[in-house]
């Protein structure tokens, strides 16, 4: 298999667009996030968790498969320098001038709260930003600036493609059969499910998940495990073959999972005994990877050749979306709550103009010329030279 997989394409759109939907669902959740609606509730809480333990694990099963078409066309070291000029530079751009905007008004939030919204904290912020001074702390702990936010992904993203390049000539040297043993018959959901329950039983309780590269220990095993695991079926089609096969099984399981989890959230004490918490856990990880081979083989069965101007579009378009859309989230959310909407007709506007900002943010990106890449879009295809007559 060496053609471009489309499948992998709309799987990666679908999952960029399920995120970016469920960020605007934090604003109204009762969960810890950058700014909140004052009308926060657990209302849409259960539909959050239908993709909340899966969605980011399919993205990096997708970025370990789309690395493996890549760097089977080059050498190491191209490789490398590819990757890193795409990904460097919208980080980069996230960090020093996406991103302030969310620490801004997570700052001017909590002073409202406390009633010092003119507080000296305020002063200079950007410079108090760049340089970490700020000193923006509460009972909760301190906000360290800069920071990346939602562009932890991208920062992982670099990690996990430096340790692929280190790790490439032992994975060339393993048996070409290695993979199909792995996750062949049962192996197919029991070998990746048994990896995620151990992690989480194991990881999660010591590390948590705190985005901070430096101390992320159960996230930084979770994904580089499974950002090879995508590199290493990219091209064996019994995989897909197999999640085809599976698909209506492991998405009913999936449903099943995701409705008994909602019933032990809504039934369970703010302290469930320990023995709770860990059947719970595996339940959890069993809606991750059932939802996962499910989505998997559907968009197998029905996408893997649709190819088309809207597949070319959002698949150039999604990545400049997601660079974006926090900040939008963010900010409009923020003087959204002002106003005093009925909620349903205040989420239409925050989803709308997350989408019209996204779209402008991207259109802004294709005439930025040499500069593109920082928009995350690579460089523009050289325009055919008319022959003369």
């Amino acid at each position: 298999m060496t053609n471009r997989r489309y499948d992998l394409d709309w799987l990666r759109i679908t999952a960029f667009a399920l995120l970016i939907l469920y960020h605007c669902g934090m604003f109204y959740v009762t969960w810890d996030w950058h700014v909140k609606s004052s009308r926060a509730s657990d209302l849409i809480e259960p539909l959050m968790r239908l993709s909340n333990p899966w969605r980011l694990t399919l993205l990096f099963l997708i970025s370990g498969a789309a690395t493996r078409f890549m760097f089977d066309k080059m050498k190491t070291g191209a490789f490398l320098s590819s990757r890193m000029v795409r990904l460097w530079p919208p980080l980069l751009l996230g960090v020093f001038v996406i991103v302030p905007p969310q620490s801004y008004y997570e700052v001017f939030e909590a002073l409202q709260r406390f009633g010092e919204p003119q507080s000296p904290w305020l002063d200079n912020f950007y410079g108090k930003y760049v340089t970490g001074s700020g000193g923006w702390c509460d009972d909760e702990g301190c906000l360290t600036t800069p920071t990346y936010n939602h562009l932890w992904f991208v920062a992982y993203l670099i990690l996990y493609t430096l340790a692929l390049a280190a790790l490439r000539p032992l994975l060339k040297r393993l048996p070409g059969k290695f993979m199909a043993r792995l996750i062949s018959g049962p192996g197919l959901f029991l070998t990746p499910w048994v990896f995620l329950v151990v992690t989480r039983l194991t990881l999660f309780p010591i590390f948590g998940e705190s985005h901070d590269f430096r101390e992320d220990g159960y996230l930084h095993v979770l994904y580089l495990g499974v950002f090879l695991l995508g590199y290493g079926i990219a091209k064996h089609e019994p995989f897909f073959e197999g999640a085809v096969k599976l698909r209506w099984p492991m998405l009913g399981l999936a449903l099943a999972s995701w409705m008994a989890l909602n019933v032990y959230f809504a039934t369970a004490s703010d302290a469930p005994p320990e023995w709770l918490r860990m059947i719970f856990r595996v339940v959890r990880e069993t809606q991750a990877w059932s939802m996962i081979l499910a989505a998997v083989g559907f968009f197998h069965l029905h996408l893997a050749k649709a190819d088309g101007p809207v597949r070319r579009m959002l698949s150039e378009a999604i990545f400049p979306f997601y660079i974006i859309h926090q900040t939008i989230i963010v900010v409009t959310g923020f003087y959204l709550d002002d106003l005093g909407l009925p909620v349903a007709l205040e989420a239409l506007i925050l989803v709308s103009a997350t989408a019209l900002g996204c779209w402008i943010f991207y259109q802004i990106g294709l005439r930025a010329g040499p500069f593109r890449v920082w928009f995350g879009l690579g460089p523009a295809a050289p325009k055919p030279q008319l022959q003369p007559a």
